[in-house]
């Protein structure tokens, strides 16, 4: 028996990189889940096949995590195949590197949707349910260690990810004691957002320039996830926890 048995779960943005490794630490712990993906159906449904494989449950649901309409789906349908809903990973997101001076208002409304927009309109879906079910739950958004201390042309990326980690403490404020609420804020992590192979001498090691002196694993950030989902976190609300490799101490 896995720490997350019989739990049921739904993580964002779960075709690849930080989500997928979630989706599939999760139920490695026995937890049923849905993995939401908007682009990358076959690699949604490989990684269901993997969880599958070694005897895990898991299901693939195609949503726009921007699109209020397709939110409502994506957690009826989350309900509606798991039997309802525990633990929420708020993954989905992107990135912009743009100087501001080049970044326009198209560019901003774009990373907002997905990033800000979709981290609460899932939220608040998701926790609708939660307070129906009446059995707790647990939310766990993905931040960056940039929403705490910015970086030169990511100002619109680290301004969304500075604005999830204040919403995860409202929402843990408003939702105690029943439903915990915490963040993930990663450092650099070897995912295709970051990109290592196409990524120049002088950038990598602008990247690894932090005490631990590497990127991060996608396997790291799930093992945390894990935790914060798990029994081991209970008295754990509105903290955002640093996986950075010591890149933000605040």
């Amino acid at each position: 028996m896995g720490v997350l048995d019989g739990k049921r779960a739904l993580v964002t943005g779960a075709s690849r990189g930080i989500g997928r490794a979630i989706a599939e630490a999760f139920a490695a712990e026995g937890a049923g889940v849905a993995l939401n993906y908007n682009r990358g159906a076959a690699e949604a449904e490989e990684a269901v096949r993997a969880i599958a494989a070694r005897g895990g449950r898991a299901h693939a649901i195609k949503a726009d995590v921007g699109d209020e309409a397709q939110v409502e789906m994506l957690v009826s349908e989350t309900v509606e195949r798991l039997g309802g809903i525990d633990i929420l990973v708020n993954n989905a997101g992107v990135l912009l590197e743009k100087p501001l001076l080049e970044t326009t208002g198209a560019d901003f409304d774009w990373l907002m949707n997905i990033n800000l927009r979709g981290n609460f309109l899932v939220g608040r879906e998701a926790i609708r349910r939660m307070v129906r079910q009446g059995t707790g739950g647990r939310v766990i958004n993905v931040s960056s260690d940039l929403g705490f201390v910015g970086r030169e042309t990511y100002s619109v990326y680290c301004a969304s990810k500075g604005a999830i980690n204040v919403m995860t403490k409202a929402w843990a404020r408003e939702f105690a004691p029943h439903i915990l609420v915490n963040a993930i804020a990663p450092g650099p992590v070897d995912t295709d957002m970051l990109d290592l192979s196409s990524m120049s001498p002088e950038w990598r090691e602008k990247e690894e320039d932090i005490p631990l002196r590497r990127v991060g694993k996608p396997e790291e950030i799930s093992a945390l996830a894990v935790f914060l989902a798990g029994p081991g976190a209970s008295f754990m609300t509105g903290q955002i926890v640093g996986a950075n490799g010591g890149s933000a101490m605040p």
